[in-house]
């Protein structure tokens, strides 16, 4: 997973105090519990694969306003079901070794033993809003993360092009079930009768 180098120190909040500490000199060694730890002390998002930490860009207003109004419609359309949506910060376990961070992930069951407190053990469904700082990491590689974790399905939403691609699981890799655009209404296979108006997505306030 390759480094951000703009972002190679990372500030802790502590009770009185800040400090500053430089990651690159670590970067590899870092171990789980070194990141669980780390994590718990910093309002930044990292995530974490085989021991080398990337730190994420700080969300803008629009990426919050797009997590918050679909965190709403999942809301709504989960709870009577017994579902559960989140958003981050919240650690997913990719796999021993490897954790991400997405914007929002849900359980179709609540009780799934997956829902864990410290981290998720896994999703039924994960979404990520593409970041501009590196669109890759959102279109390229989490694809390959989420399917290595067993996510049934992976929905990208990315403002650069005002598109909702859905992925769905075959085998051990995802498939594109469709990439909606402004005029589109955004359809999840896992989640029968749910869809999202794309443009409203995009034009949220």
């Amino acid at each position: 997973m390759p480094l951000d180098t703009q972002a190679t120190t990372l500030r802790l909040m502590r009770a009185a105090d800040s400090l500053d500490l430089d990651l690159a000199p670590l970067q590899g060694f870092w171990s789980v519990t070194q990141y669980l730890r780390l994590t718990n002390q910093t309002n930044h998002l990292i995530e974490f694969t085989d021991g080398v930490l990337e730190v994420l860009p700080m969300p803008t207003r629009d990426h919050q306003v797009i997590l918050a109004y679909l965190y709403e419609l999942l809301l709504h359309f989960l709870r009577p079901l017994g579902g559960k949506v989140l958003f981050a910060p919240l650690r997913l376990q990719v796999r021993p070794g490897k954790f991400r961070e997405p914007d929002l992930l849900l359980l179709c069951n609540a009780h799934d033993p997956r829902n864990q407190n410290e981290y998720w053990l896994g999703a039924d469904l994960v979404i990520e809003i593409v970041s501009p700082d590196r669109p890759t990491r959102d279109t390229e590689e989490k694809p390959l993360d989420y399917a290595e974790a067993g996510i049934p399905e992976y929905w990208i939403v990315n403002p650069l092009n005002a598109t909702i691609t859905v992925l769905v699981l075959n085998g051990d890799a995802y498939s594109e079930y469709g990439v909606f655009g402004r005029g589109d209404h955004a359809i999840s296979k896992l989640l029968a009768g749910f869809s999202v108006q794309v443009a409203a997505v995009f034009e949220a306030q």
